[in-house]
């Protein structure tokens, strides 16, 4: 805020000593209109002009990122709302799990021996070496 403060006091400095040394009388022409003021006024209006045309010039593209900036902050805030909301269902069926576990499944009571390749192939037939 402060830097602000100043630079506006260095400006307004440096516009009236521009203002005390071109104080010469000039003439404005254009088409039928004619402005008689001093140099300094008639660069100052130029200058003003100048920047109303500017901002008049970039005011929709400014309007347009911050319509853009509205709605992706939307988007973000939905987007968290859900997020929010799927965290706490998650934590729901966290909660519930342990009470919907199924019953521990009962081993098996005797693996089935092994079977190879050659065994199935011969039909079971295979000799055993001794």
């Amino acid at each position: 805020m402060q830097l602000f403060l100043i630079l506006g006091i260095v400006f307004a400095i440096g516009a009236v000593t521009f203002a005390l040394q071109n104080s010469v009388p000039v003439t404005v022409v254009f088409a039928f209109w004619r402005y008689d003021s001093s140099l300094a006024v008639v660069l100052l209006v130029a200058l003003a002009l100048g920047a109303l045309i500017a901002a008049l010039v970039s005011t929709p593209s400014v309007i347009k990122g911050q319509w853009a900036g509205a709605r992706l902050r939307r988007q973000v805030a939905s987007l968290e709302g859900d997020k929010a909301s799927l965290e706490r269902r998650v934590r729901e069926l966290e909660s519930e799990m342990p009470q919907k576990t199924a019953a521990p499944v009962p081993a098996a009571e005797e693996a089935a021996p092994y079977v190879g390749l050659k065994e199935l192939m011969m039909g079971g037939e295979e000799e055993k070496p001794r």
